[in-house]
């Protein structure tokens, strides 16, 4: 059932066969892209997807396609969330905490990209504020919701490769910035993240890991200008020749959430508990720069994820 999929795969391959009648899943991140096409695909396969926006009539309008292929039970509800403001993650987390419904599987598959040097509500790093403390609050608050069984699915992204995090300088308050440089933080943080948290609840039966999409054109790059995107494409191209790897090519939305629903529903626990996933697999670790594909290891290190962690929470102002 868990394969063999690949890079090509897409969100109705996967799932194809799975009955999710009865599961309730949060995604982050409903208003676009990937996060529209995974609570389409959930839906459409009997799952109640509680899809979370900042701007709940931009989500109300982008998914249409998800209520109106949704089947067996399955459905939509919304509810706003904004990663850059801790007050509004934490009104977020208690509407869901007073619900009091469990959840099955969590994806936080919300996030920003190469932003321009600037602060959250809260005064931290917009892409590491955003993209890591605005989760690690809300999937920390709602722990308790999460039965054994379910799972936390972290989007990272092969910009982890990019740069580990800087637990002595997260703000970039001494450091230059560099828009990759945040990105690449921030995305490490998410598999950190994903790490510590399946440590600490696997005892549960709760399990956690992070995967990489792949290479989407969604709303998520509106920072990048086409001369940015065609070097980076350039550069990468350059490198898998030198690796006698194929020329790099876009997926496919449905082909990049993919990876996101195999590592949530399909998989075993085991196989993707504590690990990072690309292309419906686990990654292998590989620390070699030249090299394109795999996770580096600094990213997968339980010594550094509890460091993350303890971090995490002394920025915030919270202990979980």
């Amino acid at each position: 059932m868990a394969g063999p999929f690949g890079a090509q795969s897409t969100t109705d391959e996967v799932l194809e066969g799975v009955d999710l009648s009865g599961k309730r899943i949060l995604v982050t991140g409903v208003s676009a892209g990937l996060g529209v096409e995974t609570a389409r695909a959930l839906a459409a396969h009997g799952a109640w997807v509680v899809g979370a926006a900042r701007d709940l009539t931009k989500a109300e309008g982008a998914t249409g396609a998800v209520r109106a292929e949704a089947r067996n039970g399955g459905g939509l509800e919304l509810v706003e969330l904004d990663l850059a403001s801790l007050a509004s993650v934490r009104n977020c987390a208690d509407a869901l905490n007073a619900a009091g419904k469990p959840f099955d599987l969590v994806i936080a598959n919300a996030g920003v990209m190469a932003t321009p040097k600037g602060t959250t509500a809260d005064g931290f790093e917009t892409q590491f504020g955003t993209n890591h403390l605005g989760h690690f609050v809300l999937v920390n608050r709602i722990a308790s919701l999460m039965s054994p069984g379910s799972r936390l699915v972290n989007l990272s992204s092969a910009g982890h490769r990019f740069s580990d995090v800087d637990l002595e300088d997260p703000n970039f308050e001494t450091t230059p910035y560099t828009e990759f440089g945040a990105y690449g933080r921030s995305k490490t943080a998410n598999v950190l993240f994903a790490v510590e948290f399946d440590r600490r609840h696997k005892a549960r039966g709760v399990r956690a890991t992070a995967v990489h999409p792949g290479g989407i054109q969604t709303e998520l790059g509106r920072y990048m200008t086409p001369e940015v995107t065609q070097a980076m494409i350039a550069s990468i191209n350059a490198a898998n020749q030198a690796a006698d790897a194929p020329a790099f090519s876009w997926k496919t939305i449905p082909q990049g959430a993919a990876t996101s629903v195999w590592a949530g529903v399909v998989a075993s626990a085991d196989q993707v508990g504590g690990k990072f996933c690309e292309d419906c697999h686990v990654a292998e670790v590989i620390d070699d720069p030249t090299f394109r594909g795999g996770v580096r290891g600094y990213a997968l290190d339980p010594e550094h994820a509890k460091a993350l962690w303890a971090k995490s929470e002394a920025m915030v102002g919270e202990r979980f």
